[in-house]
């Protein structure tokens, strides 16, 4: 089998504008690759640009795409390892758009080997809950809008924090008080708290049962990590620290945080991804996975991965319910509550409305 030829989008998707500590994005930012193969078997892939946290966008990806397209012409899609070296050797870096081909490889392996792709990753059907994020506002609004996704059903609630460490705790003391004590907290400063702040917010915070604090500090902050876990009684969770299992280990090996966030857009996808585990799991650390602001295609890849991987102990998957006002995507993952469902689909078992994308700017390589 051979790569023909790839299909490459601008895949923009409007939304209500969500809001974290390091900015506020206005719409979702998404690359689309459809890679078509010699057998007829097309592989897809879909990454989301957060430029606050990974340093691209849609604009980039989409240059860089084209590039790795010529790259992979007339190659063989069944060797994820050998052609993701290629992309690493052709440039440092660009993790969110090498994150759209690996996840069309693997789409293409799963499709070829007649499995789900969490089936080709050695994984079995499981009960995959996420939490619902609530973006950075007033301490009112949040309070409001977190009753509002209790009386939905939410038992877990993701709140992005990360400005002035007093306002942060009001805000989590309003929606603590407004959903009582049974549901799931959990926070993301999104790296906007320096130490100082962090040692603050961590502090106050800890009366309200918070089951983590995703990156309180900015990345190059890292060695600071260990003294902050020293004095805070919420568990750190390492999320813009961590981009490849290199990261991981140094992490790890300082003690600098208590669990892992993976991310494909942030380890180039599936292949990293699987490596960041398992050195996470070989030391005892069990990790979530975490989105951008993808839709249904990636989001499916992502729920195939957290069903082959049981490391994989919490689920932040909630990316198109962010205020995502359309959904092109045919197939694909469902949500039942916040319960997240699957159909045995080979591959990722997702593609995009045609109609969709016929009205995006796009190029075939």
């Amino acid at each position: 089998m051979i790569i023909t030829h790839t299909e490459i989008y601008k895949y923009s998707i409007p939304m209500l504008p969500f809001t974290i500590a390091t900015g506020t994005m206005h719409y979702a930012q998404n690359l689309l690759v459809r890679i078509h193969t010699d057998n007829g078997i097309i592989g897809i892939g879909e990454c989301s640009a957060f430029p606050m946290i990974a340093a691209e966008t849609q604009a980039t990806c989409y240059e860089m795409a084209k590039d790795f397209a010529q790259i992979w012409k007339g190659k063989d899609p069944l060797d994820i390892p050998g052609r993701m070296e290629e992309l690493d050797l052709f440039t440092a870096g660009n993790y969110t758009a090498k994150s759209a081909f690996d996840l069309a490889l693997y789409d293409i392996a799963a499709k070829n080997a007649q499995q789900p792709l969490y089936q080709y990753l050695g994984g079995q059907i499981k009960t995959i809950e996420s939490d619902l994020t609530i973006g950075i506002d007033s301490a009112e609004q949040m309070a409001n809008t977190a009753r509002e996704f209790v009386e939905k059903g939410v038992k877990m609630i993701k709140v992005k924090l990360g400005k002035n460490p007093f306002d942060d705790i009001e805000r989590i003391r309003s929606i603590r008080e407004a959903i009582g004590s049974t549901i799931i907290l959990r926070i993301d400063a999104n790296q906007g708290w320096s130490f100082d702040d962090a040692v603050i917010a961590l502090n106050g915070l800890g009366e309200f049962d918070i089951q983590f604090c995703e990156q309180p500090m900015r990345k190059w902050n890292d060695e600071r990590l260990p003294a902050l876990m020293a004095v805070t009684p919420i568990p750190i969770m390492a999320d813009e620290s961590v981009f490849t299992h290199h990261d991981a280990e140094r992490l790890i090996r300082n003690k600098a945080c208590d669990f892992i966030n993976i991310k494909f857009a942030k380890s180039g996808g599936i292949l990293e991804a699987i490596k960041i585990n398992q050195v996470a799991e070989d030391n005892g650390m069990v990790c979530m996975l975490g989105g951008m602001l993808e839709s249904r295609v990636a989001l499916t890849a992502k729920v195939h991965f957290a069903m082959a991987f049981d490391n994989i102990k919490f689920y932040d998957l909630d990316t198109c319910l962010l205020g995502h006002k359309k959904d092109p995507v045919l197939g694909g993952v469902k949500y039942q509550g916040m319960e997240l469902l699957l159909d045995d689909s080979p591959g990722i078992g997702a593609d995009v409305d045609p109609a969709y994308l016929k009205n995006l700017e796009q190029t075939s390589i």
